[in-house]
């Protein structure tokens, strides 16, 4: 099975925020685009998003930059995925992508009516599928200790 989707284009203008770089939001929305395609593809089947977290962003992406977004299954459970998203970009006129942005998205994979369905089990088969099983399970520990956290406001 495929485990990684990659997204590439060109930054345009409509991206484009106040301070003239791309809107963090257009970065958001490519995020999610690339990890529900990711999702999809793997479990094949809709797959509706449950956690967004971490978003971290490097460094602005500049309007006419080349985008690239790699989205990869780092970890399954019975009907959710965690996706790794890497976002990079680099001036036309180089050949090197710099990483921009990165994140983990939670998807879960659904039927028709909106039940949770069972997606294929990840295995790991290189060291660094191996490292990112490692690194999705540590995250899953740190975002429970941060939802018994909001407990009290929510």
């Amino acid at each position: 099975m495929v485990t990684k989707t990659v997204f590439q284009f060109i930054s345009e203008p409509s991206d484009v925020n106040y301070g003239g770089n791309v809107h963090g939001g257009s970065v958001m929305k490519w995020i999610d685009q690339a990890g529900y395609a990711c999702a999809s593809s793997w479990s094949s089947s809709y797959c509706v998003t449950v956690y967004v977290g971490g978003i971290r962003f490097y460094s602005p992406i500049k309007i006419g930059h080349i985008v690239k977004v790699e989205a990869e299954v780092i970890y399954t459970g019975t009907t959710s995925m965690q996706i790794a998203i890497n976002v990079f970009s680099r001036n036309i006129k180089r050949n090197e992508f710099e990483k921009k942005t990165h994140c983990i998205i939670v998807f879960v994979a659904v039927d028709d009516e909106g039940n949770s369905v069972r997606v294929p089990e990840f295995i790991p088969e290189t060291e660094h599928q191996k490292q990112m099983v490692k690194y999705a399970i540590k995250l899953m520990d740190l975002r429970k200790n941060i939802e018994d956290e909001m407990k009290p406001f929510l």
